[in-house]
This record gives C-alpha cells, structure tokens and sequence, in this order.
C-alpha cells in the first residue's frame, strides 16, 4: 500500500505540480483547493500525512491543522508557506503543525521533509485500518457502510455512515458538534446543523435493538456514543 497524502493548496497550478511531484516519489495524494475541502477529504479517508497551505480561502491551513487536531492527534502535519517569519512558523507549531517549509522550495527539499516525517511518526503503510467495529451486540462493516445485529441489519447512506464513522472515533467520548458538521457538509450552519438532528435521529433508532448502545446529547457541545459493558 502506498503512503497516502492529502495536500490542501488553493494555488490551482502549483497544487498540480506539487501533486506531481509526490506522485512520482511512489505517494498516493488527494489534492483539495481550500481548508474545507480538505477537513472534508480528511475524514473521508485515511492519510499517513498532512500539506497545508497556510493562506487558503474558507478555512486557512492554521484552522484546518486545529481541526485535524481534534480528531487526529498523531498524523502529521506539514505547513506550506511564502512567509518566513518566526511569528508564523511558531503559530503554525502551536496549531498542530509538525513542519514548515517555505515557497518557493526544490523537489528534493519537499521529498526530505516527507521522508522525514513518515519516519518520525513510524507510519507503517502496510498496516490496515480497522473496518469492522464492535457497537455492543452491533457490527459495523466501515467499508461497505452495513450496521448489523442478530434481529437488525441495515445499509446506511454515505452520510448516515461518515456520522457513525466518526461517532466510533470518540467512543465513549465527546464528539463536538462543529467538528461533524465541517467534515460532513463542509459548513455548519443553521441549516445543515438541523440535517445533523435528523440523521442523528435516524442512528438512534437504528442503534435501538441494544440498550446498551446510545448516542447521548451533550448539552452545547456535541454527541457521545455511549457503550457501556456490564
């Protein structure tokens, strides 16, 4: 399996050649045009590492790398900027940033930087996502978006599925609000917030056969997939 790269950089042009250049060095990489785009692809899929453009339109690289952050705390993050001052790269850092490279750079300085960091963080691309999950009396196929249970089984649609997914991530654990709302829809406005409830509603009932299982509102936050054992 190929180390897979997402890379957010507004710069249609420079995007492709960076894009490129990657994929020559043996990378599989998903180029999105701006921070939202980005924050959505991110958790669509799994990605070794992280290139973002500080300056991007709907959410900058700074904003996206906190995002990622709070849903990711091991991937690793490289920052893109034409700006050099320390100011920048120590907000970069505090953002969630693991490097820093500044345009314009050479192809090989871009092939050290991601060597380097794959290695720091041992990322072993042979290794396979988790794609079935125990929820209780439940299992759920990641994959092929199947909720099954010995009385139950039902295919969700795409978005039923990134909810769940997502859910799952924070077992046990509040999952804020925003954070599904960004990566789902790529906004979170009244109106896809309302869509949120709706779905949120439809995973309960389908999580009804087990008492065990629960997605609990946690007042002026977000969700929490509760399992608990007896």
């Amino acid at each position: 399996m190929k180390a897979k790269i997402l890379l957010c950089e507004d710069d249609t042009s420079l995007g492709f050649i960076i894009a490129d250049q990657l994929k020559s060095l043996g990378y599989d990489v998903h180029l999105a045009s701006d921070g939202k785009e980005g924050f959505k692809a991110f958790n669509e899929d799994h990605f070794h590492l992280c290139i973002f453009d500080v300056m991007m339109p709907k959410k900058d690289g700074f904003m996206l790398a906190r995002d990622v952050r709070k849903v990711n705390a091991d991937v690793p993050i490289l920052f893109l900027t034409a700006k050099s001052m320390t100011e920048d790269k120590i907000e970069g850092f505090k953002a969630g940033g693991d490097d820093y490279l500044t345009k314009p750079f050479s192809h090989e300085e871009l092939q050290f930087r991601v060597k380097a960091l794959l290695k720091r963080v041992n990322v072993d691309v042979e290794e396979e996502e988790e794609h079935l999950v125990k929820l209780g009396s439940y299992t759920y196929d990641k994959d092929n978006y199947m909720l099954t249970h010995p009385e139950f089984e039902k295919k969700l649609t795409k978005k039923e599925a990134q909810i769940l997914a997502m859910l799952c991530k924070f077992k046990n654990q509040v999952l804020p609000r925003e954070i599904v709302l960004n990566a789902v829809w790529g906004q979170d406005d009244y109106f896809v917030g309302r869509s949120l409830d709706v779905f949120i509603t439809k995973l309960r009932k389908y999580l009804s056969q087990d008492q065990k299982v629960s997605i609990e509102n946690v007042h002026g936050i977000g969700f929490k997939l509760e399992i608990t054992h007896e």
